[in-house]
């Protein structure tokens, strides 16, 4: 984030906490509404119930508001990794289980993802740049996590980690994409997205995995067995 921005603001986290998610969910929603670059300070003011001059010794400008309300998100995203089971170490069940946390997390701040995902589609060249940078660190570092401590034996022999890891990005990557494209907000989202995960998953399961018969290498019978037992359209 830019230097000048002063993120980490004392006289704002003097206030008291309901004053502050006033302010927070007001600039959030107007941000949300009408973009960085047309966004209203006084639409901001009005809802969260305070005075201009009171919002600007807070924040020294509406960039500096803006990464602010930034960094909150991450926050809250924050919550998501503080709550992964590293003793789930098949890395569908880690998915799945990292999909119920965000669901949940989601469902509980509605507005702040709708807010993170506006800025996705945020193309004010004041903080373009800085928007993108900051989007593809925050996703390379979920990913990282996501992927601690997975058990990487159950791949067929023929399957290297890094590539498997490399497709799961994609298509999470592609799939919420997707998901994200069909709502008007995210306190639209419901649990019938998994059931249409799972239908991903398992196709990918059973390309990506060994059979499960109890032996290590899969046995070399004809091709059609190997079709029949992987998918004849797996890699």
């Amino acid at each position: 984030m830019e230097k000048g921005c002063n993120i980490i603001n004392t006289t704002f986290y003097s206030l008291k906490p309901d004053k502050q998610e006033r302010i927070i969910n007001a600039a959030m929603k107007e941000f949300v509404k009408s973009g960085f670059e047309k966004a209203s300070t006084n639409e901001i003011v009005r809802d969260a119930q305070i005075s201009k001059g009171s919002l600007f010794n807070y924040f020294s400008n509406k960039k500096d508001l803006y990464f602010f309300l930034i960094q909150n998100a991450l926050n809250i995203i924050e919550q998501i990794y503080a709550e992964i089971d590293l003793n789930e170490r098949d890395i569908f069940e880690r998915i799945s289980q990292v999909g119920f946390i965000k669901l949940n997390i989601q469902k509980k701040y509605p507005l702040v993802f709708d807010f993170l995902k506006s800025l996705i589609e945020e193309d004010a060249q004041d903080v373009k740049s800085e928007i993108n940078q900051l989007l593809a660190n925050i996703q390379k570092d979920g990913f990282r996590r996501i992927y601690e401590n997975i058990d990487w034996s159950k791949l067929r022999e023929d399957i290297e980690p890094e590539k498997a890891m490399n497709i799961l990005n994609w298509t999470m990557t592609g799939f919420a994409e997707l998901q994200i494209a069909k709502i008007k907000s995210f306190e639209d989202i419901g649990t019938e997205v998994f059931n249409e995960w799972d239908s991903y998953k398992e196709i990918l399961k059973s390309c990506f995995y060994r059979s499960l018969t109890g032996s290590k290498t899969p046995p070399q019978d004809s091709e059609e067995s190997k079709d029949d037992k992987w998918g004849s359209n797996c890699p």
